[in-house]
């Protein structure tokens, strides 16, 4: 099983200095991946208006910090950006990175962003399925005409052209997102809260996956299934909501042991609290499972 950590989003501000040394703590511990968060604002909850940086930028700095881990957006909203600038701007980090980039994508859901930023929140599933098929056709070297209900393109072509096939992961459950997606993606993600975060719950939702990659045509042991995984260190009630019950450092690696035997290829840890500590604390955790 690879085994990748998500970058601090919201918990609390975290400037690039502190972000750039977890980023290293995460190379040097030997974790496949480091991803970071597409979002623009959070309100409500009970808790002080907040935002991430911006993913985009960060990744492009990651990937000249980094040299081994693979970065990746978990996952890029295909609404904040006209897909050809998204197609673009995954091809340009892939370039920096030597090839270490996996392109996340899905729709959004954060009405607050959406409506704050002026971004329109009707009709997003059909939104994303026009940029999706966009977005994979620059990518894939074509020349792209198209003319849609909310996006037209007249012969657009990424150039430079990329070195190498990018990867692209979809990161949604729903039935339409993934009969869109499924047939040309390489990785499927979920979300800790879709699956309570438990082993049990992953096994019934890898099936339903499983189930609509048949029905799109797909062998199902053609794509990487990837969870992601909400992590307690220590004892502390930490920095994020516990929507689901946590898993403890402690159980961590008998716990990625299960997942991997539910048929998770790939965990993202979403460690709480997210810190260069921490993260080197987990990353010993699971040291016997690398």
């Amino acid at each position: 099983m690879r085994v990748g950590i998500q970058l601090p989003e919201v918990e609390r501000e975290v400037r690039w200095p502190e972000v750039a040394a977890i980023a290293r703590a995460a190379e040097h511990s030997k974790f496949d991946s480091i991803w970071v968060g597409d979002h623009l604002l959070y309100r409500g909850g009970g808790r002080p208006e907040r935002g991430p940086w911006d993913a985009w930028t960060q990744l492009a700095a990651l990937a000249v910090l980094t040299s081994r881990v693979r970065v990746g957006p978990l996952v890029a909203s295909t609404a904040f950006h006209a897909p050809g600038v998204i197609a673009r701007m995954a091809a340009s980090i892939a370039e920096v990175s030597g090839g270490r980039f996996t392109l996340g994508l899905g729709a959004g859901w954060n009405e607050t962003e959406f409506r704050a930023f002026g971004f329109p929140f009707d009709k997003t599933v059909s939104r994303f399925e026009e940029s999706f098929e966009i977005v994979r056709r620059l990518l894939a070297g074509e020349h792209v005409t198209f003319k849609g209900e909310f996006q037209n393109l007249d012969d657009a072509v990424l150039l430079p052209p990329s070195r190498r096939r990018i990867p692209i992961m979809i990161g949604s459950n729903g039935a339409r997102m993934l009969a869109t997606a499924l047939p040309h993606v390489d990785a499927w993600n979920t979300w800790f809260t879709s699956y309570g975060n438990t082993v049990e719950g992953f096994a019934n939702l890898r099936g339903d996956v499983d189930a609509a990659c048949v029905k799109a045509g797909r062998d199902p042991s053609e794509l990487t299934h990837s969870a992601c995984v909400l992590v307690q260190v220590g004892n502390g009630s930490g920095e994020r909501p516990h929507d689901v019950p946590p898993v403890a450092s402690t159980n961590l690696a008998a716990h990625l042991g299960l997942l991997a035997e539910a048929g998770a290829d790939e965990a993202i840890l979403v460690v709480d609290p997210i810190n260069e500590r921490s993260t080197r604390e987990v990353a010993n955790a699971i040291v016997d499972l690398k």
